[in-house]
């Protein structure tokens, strides 16, 4: 730890800048504003709890600007182990949440060409190009990203990330941890469990050296306990729509997610996601749904399409149609149950082999069949993206399946969670305006 990069780092993001976030956040709390163009003859207005998540995401990244020489600073895979980070002290900076938050600022392009220009194709993942483009310019909405002082990838999302973080580890010239995770085709084997669960123990090694102290396992648990907390919080705010009307549209929880992405593991994020479920309770005791005429209730499968959200939003809200539950979302919560603060090792093991991303289709879509029972659904949007492969696999067969052994109208929307070169804006309309037309004969 640098004595003048602490100082710093406490006067700009401790003292100046966490007031000056809270004071913003109070302001908008006392003085809660509709955004002009919001339609709020269609949509409920935007939750209250937005302040806080607008606070919170503008602390991480502000904290990140200030951070190095001070703690050290580790980059993660979305769906990487984190705990035992978190325990050491690491600054954790997830950079497919940077990118999502590049995509709905729509400076992807702008980011992602410079990755381009230096010779990565565009058939890469844009949260890749982007995180590689803002690493070679230095370009980012957030004012500045910290360099990583350790580097770590989980396959059980995508094999992308383990040549993506190679890249980086070349670029930066620091150590990278590799978590390989074993595909899950129908139930992961005892020795998988303990395949993974060695890793882990032997990574911590490599991160103690770089953090330049020893794993406090007392810590370890109880950090484990602030993410089981965090993510059965988050999976009780989905179910809440549940409730007919729904109080909160996927498109909300697509926003009010990223704590429990890039925050897993700190009690602040378990205090926001219980003052969330506290407004969402309130919510369904007034009556109050995300969409104000609702009639028909759908689920989306795979990523959002960052840079449309508002668009598909109203586009459906004007039809009375409220999407209600995601796959993508609810991957954040629904392995909340394996988590074991007595056991860490063994319980981060099995709940990170476990996502959505690192099982087969047949179980995909098996989740998909079951909130459709569980939410009683209408219909289906499966996202087609094209940075997405391992998500988007199947899903002409899981769309096939649904509409032949449910009977209910499911939609297949090409474009890309990120880069808007790869949307055509008269194709999705078209293809949703025949859909919308099939969900009210």
């Amino acid at each position: 730890m640098n004595l003048s990069a602490s100082l710093r780092y406490y006067w700009n993001v401790k003292l100046i800048g966490r007031a000056a976030l809270r004071w913003q956040r109070w302001q908008s709390e006392r003085h809660p504003r509709v955004p002009s163009k919001w339609r709020t003859d269609i949509l409920a207005p935007p939750l209250r709890i937005g302040a806080r998540t607008k606070e919170l995401i503008a602390m991480h990244y502000l904290e990140g600007r200030f951070v190095s020489g001070h703690r050290p600073v580790a980059w993660v895979t979305s769906g990487g182990p984190v705990e035992f980070l978190q325990a050491l002290g690491f600054y954790v900076l997830y950079p497919e949440n940077h990118g999502a938050l590049c995509g709905t600022r729509r400076v992807v392009v702008d980011i992602a060409s410079e990755a381009e220009n230096a010779g990565y194709s565009r058939d890469i993942c844009s949260y890749a190009r982007t995180d590689i483009g803002a690493m070679l310019s230095g370009k980012t909405p957030v004012g500045k990203l910290p360099k990583p002082d350790l580097l770590l990838a989980c396959t059980n999302i995508c094999q992308t990330v383990l040549y993506w973080y190679r890249v980086l580890a070349h670029h930066f010239h620091v150590p990278l941890i590799l978590i390989d995770t074993p595909f899950v085709y129908t139930e992961a084997s005892e020795h998988d469990i303990e395949y993974v669960k060695k890793q882990l123990e032997d990574s911590v090694e490599v991160a103690e050296r770089v953090a330049r102290k020893k794993l406090d396992y007392r810590k370890f648990k109880e950090v484990m306990k602030l993410s089981k907390d965090a993510s059965e919080l988050w999976l009780e705010i989905m179910w809440r729509g549940k409730n007919r009307p729904a109080p909160i549209s996927v498109f909300d929880q697509f926003i009010h997610m990223a704590p429990i992405v890039e925050m897993r593991g700190e009690k602040k994020t378990v205090d926001f996601y219980a003052a969330m479920l506290k407004e969402v309770d309130e919510r369904i005791a007034k009556g109050i749904g995300a969409v104000r005429n609702e009639r028909k209730r759908l689920l989306w499968d795979n990523l959002p399409i960052w840079y449309r959200l508002r668009y598909l939003a109203e586009y459906l809200g004007e039809h009375g149609i409220s999407v209600v539950a995601s796959t993508y979302t609810n991957a954040w919560g629904e392995l909340a149950p394996m988590i074991d603060p007595e056991r860490p090792f063994e319980s981060m093991a099995r709940t990170y082999i476990y996502p959505i991303l690192n099982r087969g289709t047949g179980s995909k879509l098996e989740t998909m069949k079951k909130m459709i029972d569980e939410y009683q659904l209408d219909g289906v949007i499966l996202h087609s993206d094209r940075s997405c492969k391992p998500y988007s696999i199947g899903q002409v067969d899981q769309r096939n399946r649904l509409i032949k052994e449910y009977g209910i109208p499911a939609l297949l929307l090409e474009a890309d969670h990120d880069d808007p070169r790869a949307y055509a804006e008269e194709q999705v309309a078209s293809r949703l305006a025949a859909f919308v037309e099939m969900l009210e004969v």
